[in-house]
């Protein structure tokens, strides 16, 4: 790719992230600035990967769609990605910092799961799935930001399942309008959730101690993150940031007056406030 390719495919990736991915596209604004073109890849990637759900209506065109996309990653595609610039973009990603393959292919057949309406199975499923999808992401960024190690892999576990989770409550509503639950099966019928009165988006009490429950783990998850954080440089830490919208979403599941089939959307003015209040305390600074 010339240069002028090259800055019209990092510009495809920035908005892309900005208007799909918010949370993400505000990260990359306190990771170090060498590292930003490489971020907005990898989360330009993601949003990729997530959309295909909602880019079909049977499974089939999806399944090939995430196939096209472990092809590329694996390097068995056939020709070249000049006329995509999220894998043009997300290439030049993996060559300059050594980003695992398997770990992006891995992420993408996890999505697999997002295809179909088959409940998810029980907790473990859910922290598996996580584990290849939320989690992988912010192992991948830490290694943009130029750290690796095992500790990091365990911080991005337990901020991946933290984050993972919040999101799961967060998109519940809209993913139970298509007959979809990430709600491990064995915590709705633990408390007796009827899955059709669910699906037909009836809130009960019962619903919301399930959901509880599982805001409860995320929370637990969120506590373990936040404590290694002090670990990494803390020019490492930014890519963590989204930790900080996690608190506030988990802090709001709770209470009389909130629906789980509800959406409470973040205005992007208090998604950059969290995040910039956030940086400043001593988790994040150091």
């Amino acid at each position: 790719m010339n240069g002028t390719t090259e800055n019209t495919s990092a510009a495809f990736c920035a908005e892309l992230v900005r208007t799909h991915d918010f949370d993400n596209y505000a990260t990359t604004l306190f990771a170090p600035l060498r590292c930003r073109r490489a971020l907005l890849a990898l989360y330009a990637f993601n949003v990729e990967i997530v959309r295909v759900r909602e880019q079909i209506t049977q499974p089939l065109p999806g399944e090939i769609r995430l196939q096209w996309w472990i092809d590329m990653v694996s390097g068995t595609g056939h020709g070249g990605v000049e006329g995509n610039p999220v894998a043009a973009e997300l290439l030049l990603a993996i060559r300059d910092h050594g980003l695992p393959v398997e770990l992006l292919s891995r992420l993408i057949e996890a999505h697999q799961f997002d295809l179909y309406n088959d409940p998810m199975p029980d907790m473990t499923a859910l922290e598996r799935y996580l584990g290849d999808t939320s989690c992988a992401l912010f192992s991948l960024a830490s290694r943009v930001v130029g750290h690796r190690s095992d500790e990091t892999d365990h911080l991005a576990r337990h901020a991946g399942l933290a984050d993972g989770m919040a999101r799961v409550i967060a998109k519940f509503g809209f993913d139970a309008s298509r007959r979809q639950s990430y709600v491990p099966l064995p915590l709705l019928e633990q408390h007796g959730v009827d899955l059709e009165q669910m699906f037909a988006g009836r809130d009960t009490p019962s619903l919301r101690v399930a959901i509880g429950k599982l805001a409860d783990e995320a929370r637990s998850h969120l506590e373990v993150a936040l404590g290694l954080l002090p670990n990494l440089p803390p020019q490492s830490r930014g890519v963590y940031l989204p930790l900080a919208l996690a608190r506030r979403a988990l802090n709001d599941v709770t209470g009389p007056d909130i629906n789980p089939f509800v959406p409470r959307p973040v205005s992007r003015l208090r998604i950059l406030w969290t995040m910039w209040r956030a940086s400043r305390t001593r988790p994040f600074r150091g």
